[in-house]
């Protein structure tokens, strides 16, 4: 139900501008409907840089104010109603509580709300004393307790504060203990609206009461919920620090060893190339040379191909396509692939052929995994030992494992690698590394769900094992 329009108000026959804008701006706050929602008239005068404590406050404001214009509007009317011999200034006074709202609604409207406070407090009071002055007990002293309660909960500036408290309490002391000569006694004339002005002013403290509690109670639970969400918020953020300072150390170890480490080769190319074009040296010298520099550039490949891996990582750090994988076709095709390198030491690889394992996981990293553990068993046992790299069921997936007869890992090394700390040493023919590779098996095992484990002994060797799971029905 729409508010019907109203004729404009006429004051020595012209508009009154003002009255009429404040009017509009707080139906337009509020909505044209007969009856806000309480949600409507709480929200009337709020603006964005106020924070969540002053909103609350603000609502519990309009709230009192609307329920106060409310009862302001039906006592008269009431009083109209069951008895017509109230004197006149009662229902002049009567009338003030719903005018004194609506302009204190229509100041924060107009976003003026320390003007809206101090009219509230002021102009309440006094029409209250006023009745009292007149020599008229309306039963509604009370009123200013209500009005010192509020007072010290919404003013902020102390002295207005201290102001509006006085003169609540002091008109409350003179007008109801000290004053209690009246010529008209309310609770004589009509007992009924004495009782009910007296249970109205104490509705009006516990409700006020009330919503003070309730609204500070949310605003608790509001602050406790954002302390939980700094809280979460602040572990994250700590977690990240430790995550983005892990990854410099990395990135400043990655450099270090694309600064070092692959000067090497290009530079054995160099030379090699060099001498061969000031010196003509003969074939015989030329075929002694290569030799070094192959084992340059096949460490070289091994450590490019690596970085290119951990660097499509890390750009598509969630990117993993498991897929159906026949774990020993794939073995197969790892072992011929470091065949010769195997060769080179007379390293004896066995593997085992089983068509029926079948693991589910992202190819691409899994053959990424397997050769970086086989080719560091290569790396890292003698001449004439053996390799053994083999697969088998588990109750939750597939275990793939790399055994060697090589050097070992002494107990220190192998702390740091399961840290995920970068750790190298020479291989057993002087192979150079870096411990990418190892980190980069760590985290591809990770990413497809498994785990790695090592075991080793100094003099004994190692055995490396992934699991990763299978494909579920």
């Amino acid at each position: 139900m729409k508010i019907l329009r109203q004729k404009p108000m006429f004051f020595h026959g012209r508009v009154k501008p003002n009255l009429v804008a404040d009017w509009q701006q707080l139906r337009q706050t509020t909505g044209e409907i007969a009856i806000p929602s309480l949600e409507r008239i709480k929200a009337i005068g709020y603006t964005l840089s106020m924070d969540d404590y002053e909103k609350r406050k603000l609502g519990i404001f309009n709230q009192l104010n609307f329920f106060q214009l409310i009862t302001g509007i039906i006592i008269p009317i009431a009083g109209a109603i069951t008895n017509r011999r109230f004197p006149l200034i009662s229902w002049i006074v009567a009338s003030l509580p719903a005018l004194i709202s609506i302009f204190v609604l229509v100041l924060n409207a107009r976003r003026k709300h320390d003007l809206a406070q101090i009219t509230y407090f002021v102009c309440y009071p006094i029409a209250t004393s006023i009745v009292y002055i007149w020599g008229i007990n309306m039963g509604v002293e009370l009123s200013f307790i209500l009005y010192g309660i509020l007072s010290v909960f919404f003013i902020q500036d102390i002295s207005q504060m201290l102001f509006a408290l006085g003169l609540s309490m002091v008109s409350y002391f003179v007008l109801a203990v000290v004053c209690t000569n009246y010529t008209y006694q309310l609770a004589t004339a009509n007992l009924f609206f004495y009782l009910f002005n007296q249970l109205l002013a104490i509705a009006f403290i516990f409700y006020g009461l009330f919503l003070i509690k309730k609204e500070n109670a949310g605003y608790q639970q509001s602050i406790l919920a954002q302390k939980e969400e700094i809280t979460v918020n602040g572990r994250l953020l700590q977690q990240q620090t430790i995550e983005l300072t892990q990854i410099n150390a990395f990135k400043n170890r990655l450099f270090s060893i694309i600064a070092h480490d692959l000067k090497s080769p290009i530079y054995a190319l160099r030379n090699l190339f060099r001498n061969m074009q000031q010196y003509d040296l003969p074939a015989e010298e030329i075929k002694g040379m290569v030799p070094e520099v192959v084992s340059e550039l096949t460490y070289t490949t091994s450590l490019m191909e690596n970085l290119l891996h951990w660097a499509r990582s890390q750009m598509q750090a969630d990117t993993v396509k498991p897929q159906m994988i026949d774990v020993s076709g794939l073995m197969t095709e790892v072992v011929r692939l470091l065949r010769l390198q195997a060769e080179a030491k007379r390293i004896h690889v066995t593997y085992d052929e089983d068509p029926s394992i079948v693991a589910f996981a992202d190819k691409d990293m899994v053959n990424l995994i397997l050769r970086n553990l086989l080719s560091n068993a290569i790396k890292y046992t003698p001449e004439n030992g053996c390799i053994q790299v083999g697969a088998h069921r588990t109750d939750t997936g597939v275990a793939i494992f790399v055994k060697d007869t090589g050097m070992g890992i002494p107990a220190d090394a192998l702390q740091k690698i399961q840290q995920s700390n970068f750790y190298t040493t020479k291989g057993t023919a002087g192979e150079a590394g870096t411990g990418l590779g190892l980190m980069l098996c760590k985290e591809f095992v990770a990413r497809n769900g498994g785990d790695l484990q090592i075991a080793s002994l100094p003099g004994k060797g190692s055995i490396f094992t992934f699991t990763l799971p299978v494909a579920t029905e």
